[in-house]
């Protein structure tokens, strides 16, 4: 496994294969997963217990929503607030951008140094071989890339994805507030949740992702092993068995798609804030040999320059701090670099320099 990045591109250009048009699986894509993490044949290992699912509207929610997030670092939800209407709306306008002939998407292909556009996943550097999958990454306004993508139709395109991440800004604030509260924190502990306390300071990022069908698909990956970056990902899937998370270090579970339902996983910054009580997983996604898999995920991450660390409450003589105070913008800088970036920013105790409680 490569601790820091390999030779190859995370920008697609004319030249990189069209994964629609393969009938046989190159050798660039023939997956070699890495020593930390459970074989590809195991994920298929009967499995005793299944990612929980929480019925958002019912009272005992926030203590499920805490017990699943101590214990799994994800749960998916249903009777969340957002309309079906609009993620149906949201997953067809990804299911037409990734239709689009290749040398058309290259039109809003992402460029060098920036994380907006088309293109495949930034974490495909650490890896030896390519993952079998696109992407198409949202900050903002989309208007420019759609724009070029749907010249006489990106209006309407645009509105939906304004609509998405406001509806999805709002969850995420209501996930937060369950999530700190379960933890003992009150409102008047946090100062980064902006004036009105919902968290819409915040700043986000929506992932489109595609997963062609592939032509050998126990040899291939669509995204491999990783933990995001955010506070929480919530993410929806089509009827594409794919999404898997690592339980307890040993196994891969997969997430069977629920209609309707959303998944919610702990980022990286969540985890450096419950001092490592919620824990960010590993998560890959497999691909199928005859059905396309779509994935639409919203990663909430904190305003850009608030430095993140361990909440005092959560902190003891017996309980230090388990990493260094890190803004979101410097973790990005140093995730781009290091697999694990978490392991970056430990505090060694020894060093009483680096102990900073917030």
């Amino acid at each position: 496994m490569a601790t820091t990045p390999t030779h190859h591109s995370v920008y697609i250009t004319h030249k990189d294969h069209d994964l629609d048009s393969l009938q046989v699986l190159p050798d660039s894509y023939q997956w070699v997963q890495p020593d930390l993490f459970p074989s590809l044949q195991q994920h298929s290992t009967p499995l005793s217990d299944t990612l929980p699912l929480i019925d958002l509207s019912l009272p005992d929610a926030p203590d499920l929503i805490g017990e699943a997030l101590r214990t799994w670092g994800s749960f998916q939800i249903i009777n969340h607030g957002v309309p079906l209407s609009l993620i149906h709306a949201a997953q067809s306008s990804a299911i037409d951008l990734f239709a689009l002939p290749p040398p058309h998407k290259l039109k809003a292909a992402r460029t060098p140094g920036t994380f907006p556009g088309y293109g495949i996943a930034r974490i495909n550097s650490f890896f030896p071989k390519r993952m079998w999958s696109e992407s198409f990454t949202i900050m903002g306004s989309p208007l420019e890339h759609f724009r070029h993508l749907w010249p006489h139709d990106y209006s309407k395109r645009c509105d939906i994805m304004a609509e998405y991440d406001r509806e999805l800004k709002s969850l995420c604030g209501r996930l937060m507030w369950i999530a700190l509260s379960e933890l003992g924190i009150t409102r008047e502990d946090i100062n980064w949740a902006g004036p009105n306390e919902d968290f819409k300071t915040c700043n986000a990022a929506t992932q489109l992702n595609f997963y062609p069908a592939c032509p050998d698909p126990d040899r291939a990956m669509g995204l491999g092993a990783h933990t995001d970056t955010s506070l929480l990902t919530v993410l929806h899937q089509n009827n594409t068995r794919g999404l898997q998370i690592l339980r307890e270090g040993k196994q891969w579970v997969t997430v069977e798609p629920v209609a309707g339902a959303l998944v919610v996983q702990v980022g990286d910054m969540l985890q450096i804030v419950s001092n490592g009580l919620y824990k960010s997983p590993f998560h890959q996604a497999v691909v199928n040999r005859t059905k396309k898999r779509l994935s639409v995920a919203y990663l909430f991450v904190p305003p850009e320059n608030v430095e993140m660390s361990p909440h005092k409450k959560l902190l003891s003589p017996t309980q230090p701090p388990l990493y260094r105070p890190i803004s979101w913008t410097d973790f990005i800088r140093i995730k781009s670099d290091h697999f694990d970036g978490l392991s970056c920013i430990r505090v060694d105790v020894k060093d009483e320099s680096q102990v900073k409680v917030g």
